[in-house]
């Protein structure tokens, strides 16, 4: 059904309605045409639903477009002053999958790419979370851990990562429910070494890296319930989950930073 169709049916039926009468479409409608039991009004919402653009905020996309120009020079810093070849390598990968992660998600709220533009975009911005998560544990565990636990965790997260992009990529449309507690999941998988991270890093190290997970985690609830949205036509509930996401990154990009040089 085209859409002048469409919205030819939705203003008939509008029409109908503030006359007090709801006996169906034109004749020669596709409902006019068909002989299902649904409610003709029910299935013109729904298909004008489909044409229906989701409105974005006005500030969409934007601090991740401001985190952009900010990752890429601070880490160009962390990459020269790391001390050894593996922490420059450590913080070479956690630098790529910031700079991916803030530039892709830039693009992807800021534009209207169309149906398969946004199906890549969508993809890619998911998928990017992921890799963030892996990043980020890569530096802390190549400067904090013993090779042992070094491996395992390294292991861990990136075989994690690869397994959620796999997952995100085949099921986008999966539910929020579903695939938010996978991001909590495999971002809380270095728990366990909290307190090596302690005895390496120190209280300091220590506590960025709590504070920025619990921020990580705040902002994937609101993600998550799409609540709070204090302003929808500006500042709504995904605005929201990005400035959490931001501070988060930078409580991490401190911690990385003070182990580092």
């Amino acid at each position: 059904m085209s859409r002048d169709a469409a919205e030819a049916e939705c203003i008939y039926v509008a029409s109908r309605r503030r006359e007090g009468r709801e006996d169906g479409p034109p004749a020669g409608s596709r409902d006019d045409q068909t002989t299902g039991n649904a409610h003709p009004v029910a299935a013109l919402v729904e298909r004008a639903t489909d044409l229906v653009e989701p409105i974005k905020p006005q500030l969409r996309g934007w601090l991740h477009a401001g985190m952009v120009p900010a990752s890429l020079i601070a880490g160009i810093v962390l990459i020269c002053l790391a001390r050894t070849p593996q922490a420059v390598v450590a913080c070479a990968v956690y630098s790529v999958t910031a700079w991916m992660l803030f530039a892709t998600s830039a693009i992807y709220h800021r534009g209207t790419w169309g149906p398969l533009g946004e199906a890549l975009l969508r993809r890619l911005d998911h998928a990017n979370i992921f890799l963030i998560i892996a990043g980020t544990c890569t530096p802390l565990a190549v400067l904090l851990l013993p090779p042992g636990q070094r491996s395992v965790l390294l292991w861990i997260v990136w075989a994690g990562a690869l397994a959620g992009i796999a997952f995100r990529v085949l099921w986008v449309g999966a539910p929020r429910w579903l695939y938010t507690p996978c991001y909590l999941a495999l971002g809380w998988a270095p728990v366990r070494y909290l307190p090596d991270f302690l005895h390496a890093g120190g209280a300091a190290v220590l506590t960025l890296i709590v504070v920025g997970g619990l921020l990580y985690s705040a902002g994937a609830v609101v993600y998550a319930l799409k609540r709070p949205d204090p302003s929808p036509q500006w500042f709504g509930f995904h605005e929201v989950f990005h400035a959490l996401t931001v501070a988060a990154f930078t409580a991490h990009y401190i911690a990385i930073s003070l182990v580092t040089y």
